[in-house]
């Protein structure tokens, strides 16, 4: 099952083999500033990850298709949502940090506001923030993180044990109330968003990350070697887990270019 993609022309990261094309781009950068009183425990936090290291590992042992996401797009615009819902999927689990915002800030990228608007209209608002900082009992203990965080963007941010792309889905199941299969993935991580996803069965999205001004050095350096070694694998023919409820034929059909005003 190849990688359904987006219609957006963008600068590919890797040669793909002959005969095969590749779907992994870089995304365009952004001026915009993440917020400067960001903490630095934050930062740390993001700068290393033990269970993504040691998954990245394991990969080479014949589970790569865990790392590719099943829809690749440039950001969330570009999903069709109303048509995912229809399909039958129940809730929406989101990443933050480049996937909604930029880096450590405290509102929504303004160009994804509307579309973001529209996503939680079509699932009746049926999502959540899965952060691997707040709401994370580790670092967040007594939730205060995770509260600053929903009153900041309007979205409940799920309190869970354990860091992607470790652990299991029982938060999230009882969140939701529906098994995991019935759940979207959405992220710019490879390593820890998607192979969450993909473990636990779910549909992924890949969008590209809004910026790159902001980030620890750690997560720049894991997310070259991410995109370097995804790209190798598509073009070597790996394909993403099959999933039910969509199947691979019909995956295109939810993406495209987003609507005027979005």
């Amino acid at each position: 099952m190849r990688v359904a993609r987006a219609p957006s022309a963008r600068r590919c990261l890797c040669r793909p083999r002959a005969g095969r094309r590749t779907w992994l781009h870089r995304a365009h950068s952004t001026n915009a500033q993440a917020d400067p009183e960001a903490s630095g425990m934050a930062r740390a936090q993001q700068n290393f990850n033990s269970v993504g290291v040691g998954l990245f590992f394991s990969l080479f042992g014949g589970r790569q298709s865990l790392a590719l996401p099943h829809l690749a797009a440039p950001d969330i615009r570009h999903v069709d949502w109303a048509a995912l819902r229809a399909a039958g999927f129940s809730g929406l689990v989101f990443d933050k940090d480049n996937t909604l915002s930029l880096p450590f800030a405290l509102e929504v990228e303004p160009r994804l506001q509307e579309s973001l608007s529209r996503c939680l209209a079509a699932f009746e608002g049926r999502a959540v923030l899965y952060s691997n900082s707040a709401g994370l009992q580790q670092y967040d203990p007594e939730g205060k993180e995770a509260a600053v965080m929903e009153a900041a963007l309007g979205i409940p941010v799920l309190r869970h044990v354990d860091k992607k792309p470790g652990g299991g889905c029982t938060e999230l199941e009882a969140h939701f109330g529906c098994p995991a299969s019935d759940l979207i993935m959405v992220g710019d991580r490879y390593l820890t968003d998607i192979a969450f996803g993909n473990r636990h069965g779910m549909l992924t999205v890949h969008v590209q990350p809004l910026t790159a001004a902001g980030e620890p050095y750690g997560v720049w350096l894991a997310r070259r070697v991410e995109e370097f070694w995804v790209a190798r694998w598509t073009a070597a023919g790996v394909h993403p887990p099959a999933h039910g409820r969509v199947p691979y034929t019909e995956l295109a059909k939810h993406l495209g270019d987003p609507s005027p005003g979005q």
